[in-house]
């Protein structure tokens, strides 16, 4: 049985790219159910598939992060994975995918829990804003600020990899991946053409997908008036390939094996920066 890829809402449970894309696990109103009800749900997806890797929006509610710990404690488990990467909502939910068409394939729990780290660094995320004024996740200078007040003022968001904002004019850019990528559209309550015939051309973008925008995203970016964009490797072989060429270890607390310096489900570092037990099991 594949390692389970939950995420915290139904929304950022994107349809899948093919027929070996596995479902996502939901975990619906996690933070709203009983505590004894919810740890229960998350022990039985431990005896079902083994391994469970939540892929947590750092917009969702502080309560439903919390809920996440609490039950990943109770349990004392080193099988639970918890994922926060600084991603807007949609480029988390491309992210969780992109794990769910991995799941399909011979890799183990640890590499495929570790894989996340890795392909963050392929994706561009970002949005085109009717207001910057509450944006806090990308740096915005007062005049970016000032000009938000003005009516029909829009802006061209890059947040990941590197933070761009421009206000929205002719000669407008954000800088762009430089390998081929399809790019996913969510829309909002705003209404302009520009991501789809101007940015998506300039990204020189392989294929074009739209779908409905998550729930998060008008909290993580500020304003509902929004066209989010995420920009992403389509391709499992590819996936598949990028993951599999980079060199593993085994972690030297729970004996899984993973990318990277750090164990995603036990937390363990290198041996020369281990501290207690019982503290990685709390913090995650």
């Amino acid at each position: 049985m594949p390692t389970a890829i939950a995420v915290t809402s139904a929304d950022l449970a994107l349809p899948p790219l093919d027929e070996r894309t596995v479902p996502a696990v939901v975990l619906r109103d996690i933070d709203r159910r009983p505590l004894d009800q919810a740890l229960t749900d998350v022990q039985v997806l431990l005896e079902q598939y083994g391994h469970l890797v939540v892929v947590c929006s750092q917009a969702a509610p502080l309560a439903v992060r919390r809920r996440l710990h609490t039950l990943r404690s109770l349990l004392e488990s080193d099988r639970i994975a918890l994922f926060h990467p600084q991603l807007p909502p949609l480029g988390l939910a491309v992210l969780a995918r992109q794990l769910r068409q991995l799941a399909s394939c011979d890799l183990s729990p640890g590499v495929l829990a570790s894989a996340g780290r890795l392909l963050v660094h392929y994706l561009h995320c970002g949005a085109l804003l009717g207001s910057v004024a509450r944006l806090d996740h990308v740096p915005v200078g007062l005049k970016s600020h000032a000009r938000s007040w003005v009516p029909g003022s829009q802006f061209a968001v890059l947040a990941h990899p590197e933070p761009q904002l421009v206000r929205l004019g002719p000669e407008a850019a954000l800088t762009g991946p430089e390998f081929g990528t399809w790019m996913l559209v969510a829309r909002g309550r705003l209404q302009s053409d520009w991501v789809t015939t101007a940015l998506a051309p300039a990204w020189k973008v392989l294929g074009l997908r739209e779908t409905e925008l998550p729930a998060e995203s008008a909290d993580w970016w500020g304003t509902g008036k929004l066209i989010e964009f995420c920009s992403y490797l389509p391709d499992l072989s590819v996936l598949y390939q990028l993951v599999t060429s980079v060199r593993r270890g085994t972690c030297h607390w729970c004996g899984i094996d993973v990318i990277g310096d750090r164990c995603v489900f036990c937390s363990a570092g290198p041996p020369a920066q281990d501290g207690p037990r019982e503290t990685r099991a709390i913090t995650g």
